[in-house]
């Protein structure tokens, strides 16, 4: 395992003094946000993806079949945080097995590029939706987005490749622990770490930052023409979450981990606020970063007006009995003479409907009917 430690002459162990007892509970604390946050990053994937698969029936959109893989996505990221929560919960002892480390190491660093990947996607498909006024292209455009979504899934696949390669469950201690375990001799860690930072970070914020604005400078163009301030102010108030969330989130993580890289190459010491920073901190960091697939439904779907009003037609359809929900009636227009009848009196072939004279019935507001 290449794990050196620079500056270590002018740092020991017996410098720090941290208690124990701190260290259990940020433990717990931890599996607890990773137990809630598997919990809701289920119900809210779920939810996603089956209001989406109901309006991607309706209406083909680009943006909605990478919100899909996006839910999907996180979806798989979420099943396995009750793995990392029993681990951090024994003190990053694993008891899953070898097979087991392996396995969920790589999807949960799979998911996480591929998340990374669709949400950049996304940022650049929205200004390109909004931007140009490309109609009647519908079916082009769908093949279009699902072989981008195959290379977006092929591209996490390999940037997946060195933590499939050598992750394992390394005794350390007497402690096993799920690891990545590398070649001696070569500072491969710090380059994978490297490759984590550019590949799920710093390029993809970039892109994202850059569409994001380009979005913004064409939404307030376009305001300036049709005077709508309104408009323009949504959408600039959900970009700006957009982008906040996603660096928010991400941020802390991979600047620890740029720390780390910094000391695997000696640029800087490896001390005793690096390594307090890197034992309570850092587990925060990353629980924060997981936290991101919660908010990702909420960002990119539940804050749409359409998606709410969906919602609000399911649960309004689960919660009513079918006892209070009234027949449905249709009504029609024979000469002056006017009304309302169930339908399944008017579908019904046997039926015969007698229509009467309005003056005949009375002030009546119903066709009286015969079977």
């Amino acid at each position: 395992m290449n794990r050196s430690t620079p500056g270590y002459d002018k740092f020991s162990f017996e410098d720090i003094d941290v208690s124990a007892d701190g260290a259990f509970v940020l433990r717990i604390l931890i599996s607890v946000v990773y137990s809630v946050v598997c919990a809701v990053g289920l119900v809210g994937n779920l939810l996603v993806l089956f209001l989406m698969r109901l309006r991607q029936g309706r209406k083909k959109s680009s943006i909605n079949f990478f919100i899909i893989n996006l839910a999907l996505t996180d979806f798989q990221f979420v099943l396995t945080l009750p793995f990392w929560a029993v681990d951090t919960a024994l003190d990053f002892s694993w008891p899953f097995g070898d097979a087991m480390c392996k396995i969920i190491l790589s999807v949960t660093v799979m998911n996480m590029y591929a998340s990374v990947f669709f949400l950049t996607a996304m940022s650049v498909t929205r200004y390109w939706s909004v931007s140009s006024a490309l109609k009647k292209k519908t079916y082009r455009r769908s093949r279009c987005v699902k072989w981008v979504c195959v290379v977006l899934w092929v591209a996490a696949t390999v940037a997946t490749a060195p933590t499939t390669i050598f992750s394992t469950v390394t005794v350390v201690a007497g402690e096993k622990l799920c690891l990545l375990r590398f070649p001696e001799g070569h500072d491969w860690l710090a380059l994978y770490h490297i490759q984590k930072i550019l590949v799920a970070f710093i390029i993809p914020m970039f892109i994202v930052s850059v569409n994001y604005l380009m979005l913004l400078r064409f939404v307030r163009r376009r305001s300036m023409d049709s005077s709508n301030p309104r408009r323009r102010s949504r959408i600039t108030k959900s970009v700006a979450i957009v982008v906040l969330s996603f660096f928010f989130c991400w941020m802390p993580n991979h600047a620890i981990t740029f720390w780390g890289v910094l000391v695997k190459f000696n640029a800087v010491n490896w001390d005793k606020s690096y390594y307090m920073v890197h034992t309570y901190v850092f587990p925060v960091t990353v629980c924060l970063a997981h936290a991101n697939s919660c908010l990702n439904p909420v960002l990119y779907c539940l804050m749409r007006p359409e998606i709410r009003k969906m919602l609000s037609s399911v649960v309004f359809r689960v919660s009513t009995p079918p006892h209070k929900k009234g027949c449905a009636t249709r009504s029609f227009t024979q000469g002056d003479t006017q009304g309302v009848v169930p339908l399944h009196i008017m579908n019904n072939g046997e039926s015969k409907l007698s229509y009467a004279d309005p003056k005949e019935l009375s002030g009546s507001n119903m066709i009286p009917f015969t079977q």
